[in-house]
């Protein structure tokens, strides 16, 4: 599997606080069947990750990596906050290309009210030859209460990724039937795990892939789509999907 979301990168935003905790989000990573993990470090007003700072994180976590034997590769990214990806040229944005790509670019999604902004911003960034990957839009109130507002987005040409703890049902009730709902509607095109700390915020992506029911889509949401956006190749076609619903495995308060 390819995660293309995580804050392992140490001392850098709110994820990793230290070398050794990255190194137990890694170990997690492999176990959950992940090989390769995009680090994606906040870049936003109270988070300015420069390009250098993330890229040199990147090499240096690769090494340490190595030297501890574990065995999944961190590749080059950024979660970009609206406001702030808008200031940014051309080359830096594609610094910041997620996992290593020329043109997708990891756009964070607020929590709370719809962005009235976000569809000019795709556009303004298509224009340029970016394309976005939408963060985590099902831990949002108002896309909770009403999912299919991202069918504007999806018809733009923005990719939406899911959280694997919607999935699995420990980022609450509402987040999991939201998430449901959005791959019920084939408005969802990937899965991450959005890692900040080996046990709270975790890895973990096994629960999640067994959640949705559907080995084929799994497979496609966790490895296929991911590997075509790190690679630059054209999206694999969406396997049809078997008649069975996403199953919540656990529950959690919201």
């Amino acid at each position: 599997m390819i995660d293309l979301h995580s804050h392992v990168l140490p001392g850098i935003d709110d994820g990793a606080e230290t070398l050794e905790g990255s190194l137990e989000i890694l170990r997690a990573a492999a176990e959950s069947g992940i090989a390769q993990i995009a680090a994606t470090p906040h870049v936003r007003d109270d988070y300015p990750t420069t390009p250098e700072t993330m890229e040199r994180g990147v090499a240096d976590l690769n090494a340490a990596a190595r030297a501890a034997g574990v065995a999944v590769e961190v590749l080059t990214g950024g979660e970009l906050d609206r406001a702030f990806a808008q200031k940014l040229d051309d080359e830096t944005l594609r610094r910041y290309g997620l996992g290593g790509s020329l043109d997708a670019l990891l756009v964070e999604f607020p929590y709370t009210g719809w962005p009235l902004e976000l569809r000019d911003l795709v556009f303004r960034l298509g224009a340029r030859g970016f394309r976005v990957v939408l963060a985590h839009p099902e831990r949002n109130g108002e896309v909770q209460q009403s999912p299919g507002r991202v069918r504007e987005l999806v018809d733009a040409g923005v990719l939406v990724q899911l959280t694997a703890a919607s999935l699995d049902g420990r980022g609450g009730r509402k987040a999991a039937a939201c998430a449901r709902t959005l791959l019920d509607e084939e408005l969802a095109h990937l899965i991450a795990t959005d890692a900040h700390a080996p046990a709270i915020r975790a890895v973990g992506m096994n629960a999640a892939v067994e959640a949705v029911g559907d080995a084929d889509l799994a497979r496609w949401l966790t490895h296929d789509v991911p590997s075509a956006l790190v690679t630059g190749s054209p999206l694999p076609p969406r396997p049809q999907r078997r008649a069975r619903r996403l199953r919540l495995h656990r529950r959690s308060p919201d």
